[in-house]
Formats: structure tokens, sequence, C-alpha cells
């Protein structure tokens, strides 16, 4: 394979903010995951400071909280003050003790030095709610709510500037979900209350890739807004024990991949908007969550609504699927990397991405009584945020290598080579994933111009596709070689995802 690049020919800038994470109140994100104070790595305020050192290692510039699904749901008046009363969670069906609120999450990012971003409750909420949040949080000491965060603790203002509107509102999943015409309106008018409350802030809204509701969405609120949300998983477990093999997983790396950002960026550009809106991809992740539905379960087993046995084991338990380690393999790490690449080469127009989620369920980040699990996508987030540079260039490739398969009784071909590359200070740094389980792949790099003397190769990688980590085994972590003369073209071992810093 070989790849032609110039340094002048750029795609454009990549925000950093594409190394973006998530946060929601499921099962064990938040209490017993970033915050449990009574771990015994728990700092003064009850963060735990094994899970803070980690995410310090992967820089994230920005974190999306509290929902999700969750959101739709909230009342963010209960998550703040000195008196915490415990209400019931109707997204989750749990209790929530409230004790982690807006003030809990500003310091987690404040240790972390990233920026925080507030998605709001659309569902049972109202402009007016939203609205109040801002205020709570961004207002120096006008209103009720200001002082109220002044009187807990907080004499300066929060300063969020990042917002969105609503989770998943299109779906009748979400508690809350509107038609479009219901949706333009909603936001609009929320939109316009936030506004006016901060003018400052950079505005979000939920969308898919639906071109009725999100034609709906920009005609009526577009001029509102910086952002349009999408979310992707791309592996659902139908028992939370099954999952798609690396070969499927590799089939998925491509189009179904690149299709969302396609289908949104012509949407945008059809209603001459591209230039104001940019796509924030804030929930993605391969595998999606498990959390069996239990409006699906009653309808097929009416008696079973009484038993309560039946539901703690079927519905909460079965939560805990998400946290066997041996699921997040080499598939879970190439595609991560696959698709962060072509959030790159679309950097134009997708300007931030949240992984889904930043610890346990299917995170990066796996908590334990006696301190945490890297898993393999861990690893993607710490090459990329720590070697990859701003400017991504404009590629061209020639003979790729195909891996070719069946996904879904549809016959699919995808590159086996993804490769990005950024360049910045007069130096390059290539990413490079090789998805063929089996074989190396060789590239020729073929720099127009500034061409490269020295290189060095960061490699993630595993013993094999099925390669993972777990209390007390490291099978998957990262390599790196001695500084050597550059010749040209480079072998890549399978399975793998490399970052060449070339200079």
């Amino acid at each position: 394979m070989k790849i032609i690049f110039h340094p002048a020919h750029s795609v454009g800038k990549a925000d950093r903010m594409l190394y973006g994470h998530f946060l929601e109140h499921f099962h064990r994100q938040v209490y017993g995951g970033v915050y449990d104070p009574t771990s015994r790595f728990a700092d003064e305020e009850g963060f735990r400071t094994d899970v803070l050192e980690a995410l310090r290692r992967i820089k994230p510039p920005i974190i999306r909280w509290p929902g999700g699904c969750y959101v739709s749901a909230y009342d963010w008046k209960l998550g703040v003050g000195k008196e915490r009363l415990p209400n019931f969670d109707k997204a989750w069906r749990v209790e929530e003790s409230n004790e982690f609120g807006t003030d809990e999450f500003i310091k987690f990012c404040r240790k972390l030095d990233c920026e925080p971003y507030i998605c709001t409750n659309a569902g049972t909420g109202t402009p007016e709610q939203m609205s109040d949040w801002v205020e709570y949080c961004n207002l120096e000491n006008m209103g009720r709510f200001a002082r109220e965060r002044i009187a807990n603790g907080s004499e300066k203002p929060h300063a969020v500037k990042f917002w969105s509107i609503g989770n998943e509102n299109w779906g009748e999943h979400e508690i809350g979900s509107w038609s479009a015409e219901q949706w333009g309106s909603l936001v609009r008018e929320s939109a316009k209350m936030m506004l006016r409350v901060d003018p400052t802030l950079e505005l979000s809204a939920a969308a898919l890739d639906d071109l009725d509701w999100n034609l709906n969405l920009l005609r009526t609120a577009g001029k509102y807004l910086d952002w349009i949300s999408i979310h992707g998983y791309w592996d659902g477990s139908p028992d939370g024990y099954r999952h798609a093999d690396y070969n499927t997983v590799m089939l998925r790396t491509g189009e179904r991949i690149s299709d969302k950002i396609d289908f949104v960026r012509a949407v945008l550009t059809a209603c001459g908007l591209e230039k104001q809106i940019k796509i924030a991809f804030d929930e993605w992740n391969l595998r999606g969550w498990h959390h069996p539905n239990i409006i699906d379960i009653w309808e097929r087993e009416p008696k079973r609504r009484e038993d309560k046995k039946f539901y703690e084991e079927n519905v909460i338990a079965a939560r805990n699927c998400n946290d066997i380690n041996a699921t997040y393999t080499m598939a879970d790490a190439v595609f991560s990397a696959a698709f962060l690449n072509t959030c790159l080469r679309n950097c134009d127009i997708v300007g931030m991405a949240c992984f889904s989620p930043v610890v346990n369920t299917r995170g990066a980040i796996f908590t334990h009584k006696d301190g945490i699990v890297l898993r393999p996508q861990y690893f993607v987030f710490e090459l990329y945020a720590n070697l990859l540079k701003e400017t991504v260039l404009d590629t061209w490739s020639e003979c790729v290598p195909v891996l070719t398969g069946e996904d879904g009784g549809k016959a699919v071909t995808v590159d086996a080579v993804d490769v990005a590359i950024t360049y910045g200070a007069g130096e390059y740094a290539a990413a490079v994933v090789n998805k063929d389980p089996e074989k190396e792949q060789t590239v020729q790099f073929s720099m127009l111009e500034g061409a490269a003397k020295e290189m060095r190769i960061h490699t993630l990688n595993g013993p094999s596709v099925d390669a993972y980590n777990d209390i007390g085994q490291t099978q998957v972590g990262i390599t790196v070689s001695e500084w050597v003369p550059f010749e040209g073209s480079i072998r890549f071992a399978p399975h793998s995802v490399n970052v060449v810093e070339l200079r």
C-alpha cells in the first residue's frame, strides 16, 4: 500500500475535543466508578485517585454528563446544596442518592483540567428549568440560582460553555420522546432562554441520521445552534454475553461509521449551515450498553410485573454483563482507532466526540476494590491524545488491501489498513490501523515535501485478536521502538493500532 501526502494540503485542524468522554448515572459509572468516598483510593472529596491518574494520562479535553437516558427525567436541583434527598431514577429504575451533582461534576472536570459539557433534561424538563441550570452555573451573582451556587461554596461561576439540549429524544426508549415538529420548537424555545442567560454558550441538540428530523430541527432552531449531536453503537448484545467476533467488527469499520457523518454533513450543507454548525459525535462506542428493557419484558411476560426476584436478576443484575473484561479485546481497540481516524479525516465538520462511557460499563477503565484495569481501547486514547498533531493532511492512497466478508446477510468490503496523517511543527504523526487479523501489512509513505529522516513507532497490540486485560492479567499494551532511520516503508503487525512519529 502507498499513501501520498503534502503538508500544504490539509483537511483542517483537528479539535482536541475529538478525544472526549461521557459519564452517565448508570450502574457503576459514577458511584463506584469515578466517585467512591468509601474506597481506599478516594481523595478528600471522594474521587478515586487511581481513576483520576489514569484519565490524566489520556488528557480528556471534554466530558459530557449526566446522560444519556438518565437525564431525561433528571431534576438538577435535587443534586445541589447541603441537603440531598434521594429519589427514584425512572430511567434506570434504581434509587439515585443525588450525592454526585452539578458541583461535584465541575470539581471532577477541574481535577482533570477539561471542559464540562452538560446535557439538559429535554424529556420531563422545560426551557425554564434548562435556563435555570445555566443561571446556577454561569451567572456571577444575579438571581436566585447564582446566589444558591455561592451559598453552596462556589463563589465564582462554573463557566460551563458547552450545553446539549436533550439526549436521544427522537426515540421511544427515551423518557420524553418527541415528534420532529415538537422537537424543533422545544429546542428553539430552550435555546432562546438559555442564551438570554448567557449568550456565550455553545449549544447542541439531539439529532440522528433521519432527514425529516434534521430538516425540521435545523429549519426551526438552526440559527441558535453551534453543534448537532449524533450517537453511534455498532455491536449490540442479545444477552450481554454474545458479541460480534473480530472479523465481523472489522466489517463495521468502513461505511458503517462514515455514513452517519456523510449524511449529517449533507443535510447541514443543504441548509447552508455547514460553516456554522459542527457535528458532535457525543456518544460512541463499538459495544452498545446491555440493559434489558423492562417494558419489553412486561409486554412479553405480563405475569412478571410483580416478580421482584425476576426483575433483580434479569434487569438490574444483567447490567453486570457490561463489566466482563474479556469482552473488550483488540477488536475494541482497532475499531476505536478506525472511528477516530474517520473523525480526523472529517475534522472540518466533526469537532467533538465523546467515548461512551469513561469508566465501567463499556468504558475504557474498569474499577474494582483493589485498583483498576485499563481495557484495550484505553490505550488508543493514550496514543492519539498524546502523539497526534493538530493539522490533518489530505491523502491519496494506492493499492490498498481489503477485507471481505458477510455481515447481516450482506457482502461487505473494507480497507484492511486505515491511515490518518497529522502534521505540526515540521513533524508528522501517522495513525495506522492494520485490521487484518493474520497478515502484516506494509505501507509506503510518499511525502511530496519535507521528507523525514527518522521514525519511531508506538504499537498497541496483544498476542491475538481476542487478547484482553483483566484483574491480574495484562495481555494488551503499548510498545515503543527506538528512533531509527526512516527508509520510506514500514511494516505493521496484524490486528494492531500504531502511531508513527516521523521527523
